[in-house]
């Protein structure tokens, strides 16, 4: 490393023609970019530069070995610009963790996507409705869904969910529509994983526990029950979301809905400065809002 001692110096100064300049561009003293030239026409044992107090010019030999130094120069500037780029750049595999519906439906497309845009990327996605240990399991990122739990991950929220308590049009003109939580007890409730139903009261949440004939650990298989007229069932919005629309599926106790939960992209913190985590988790949050 000794031999490069002076030469970004010696290229500044003979194309500045200017210690002070030379200084200036490379952000050091005029002092240091006089020892450090010095120091390499020692190692060269050959003068490079004239000097006066009023110009800079330089030698035959210096002439000479600017030519070869630009290049140097310019191949060590386009190196260092290589290695910013590669920090900057997503490459390299990723490790995601993600629910299984939505993966399927929401996070999955997004990384396909993703990878189109950053051909140096790869992909190992698994989809559990599991919560996997991300520093065990080597995990980039999970995706999580509602409220989290207290660790020392780090968490951005990526988009927001609204729950429903839906029933298709045939039940409710069977059953009547409910009014209130307590109207809750004389319907048949599909129930999933969660067995609280949460909702919103005078200002307060409060749970309810749904009773029915179809307790099943399937979003997908339990909105088919309540298009098939089984049962009222709560389920968030990229679940049933088509289905208000179409007019499939009709929202009840909207005034009694909880507040939107999160949808979060959640990874170890040894992983938060890495560029394809975190333009991965960037390319989300826009995509996803």
């Amino acid at each position: 490393m000794k031999h490069w001692i002076g030469i970004s110096e010696f290229v500044a100064v003979a194309e500045l023609q200017s210690f002070t300049k030379a200084a200036k561009q490379l952000g050091i003293s005029v002092a240091q970019v006089s020892r450090n030239i010095a120091e390499l026409e020692a190692t060269l044992a050959i003068k490079l530069l004239y000097r006066s107090t009023r110009s800079v010019s330089l030698t035959e030999e210096g002439l000479l070995y600017l030519q070869h130094c630009r290049h140097l120069v310019a191949s060590l500037e386009e190196a260092n610009r290589t290695l910013a780029n590669l920090k900057a750049t997503p490459r390299g595999q990723i490790k995601l963790t993600a629910p299984v519906f939505y993966g399927e439906t929401r996070i999955a497309p997004l990384l396909h996507d993703f990878m189109q845009q950053y051909p140096d990327t790869e992909l190992d996605l698994q989809l559990t409705n599991n919560k996997l240990d991300l520093v065990q399991g080597g995990f980039d990122l999970a995706i999580r869904l509602g409220t989290l739990e207290s660790s020392s991950l780090i968490a951005r929220k990526l988009a927001s969910r609204t729950q429903y308590v839906v029933a298709s049009p045939v039940y409710l003109a069977q059953n009547g529509t409910p009014q209130n939580l307590a109207d809750l007890t004389q319907h048949q409730c599909l129930t999933g994983t969660v067995a609280q139903w949460r909702f919103m009261q005078q200002g307060k949440l409060v749970q309810f526990k749904p009773q029915g004939r179809i307790v099943c650990n399937s979003g997908v298989a339990l909105m088919d029950a309540a298009l098939k007229g089984l049962g009222l069932v709560q389920l968030p919005d990229y679940y049933v979301g088509s289905k208000l629309q179409s007019g499939e599926l009709v929202a009840v106790l909207n005034p009694l809905r909880q507040p939107d939960d999160g949808i979060w992209a959640i990874y170890p913190q040894n992983r938060h400065l890495s560029a394809k985590v975190r333009v991965l988790v960037d390319y989300l949050a826009t995509k996803l809002n």
